[in-house]
């Protein structure tokens, strides 16, 4: 079973597990979230008992990161259909506003990384402007290998942290 389906399915068993009792509890929206990676926000937030309506929404849901080839950042068909799922999620949530993280793997020089994070983090940020989120909603910030989501040195750890992360805050 692949990382996203189990996430997914642990997403599905956390909605399973929550009563329909409609009160709201405080959610820590910091590092290590049901995706595996953290935000690195440290801000708290309160969400409803479904968990994917409030600022966690899209890390419940498993849809909010994207995955670029080394060096890339263009948008493959799996990270078009990624963000056509985020689009539709913020389009139902209007009063959240999104940051978009560019992230590189370890090699190449800081200066590079942040350049092709901020590339990385605009292409995210322009294709969900394009599919109809108000771009006033939209900030980017560029972290370049600054923040791995993952530990280590070889091409799987490498995929992982070539990515765009969207971050939804109030």
């Amino acid at each position: 079973m692949s990382l996203r389906h189990f996430l997914v399915a642990a997403g599905l068993l956390f909605l399973a597990a929550c009563s329909s009792s409609g009160s709201d509890d405080a959610v820590t929206d910091g590092n290590g979230g049901a995706s595996g990676a953290g935000t690195g926000s440290g801000q708290s937030a309160a969400i409803d008992q479904s968990g994917v309506d409030g600022v966690n929404g899209l890390q419940v849901q498993a849809i909010d990161r994207v995955f670029f080839a080394t060096d890339q950042y263009d948008l493959d068909a799996s990270a078009q259909d990624t963000l056509q799922k985020q689009a539709a999620w913020l389009k139902a949530h209007p009063s959240y506003r999104i940051t978009v993280e560019g992230h590189c793997d370890e090699r190449g020089t800081r200066e590079y990384n942040l350049a092709l994070g901020d590339r990385r983090a605009n292409t995210v940020a322009n294709y969900l402007v394009a599919l109809g989120i108000d771009k006033n909603r939209v900030s980017v910030v560029s972290y370049g290998k600054e923040q791995p989501a993952v530990d280590g040195h070889d091409e799987s750890a490498w995929a992982q942290n070539r990515r765009g992360v969207t971050v939804v805050s109030q």
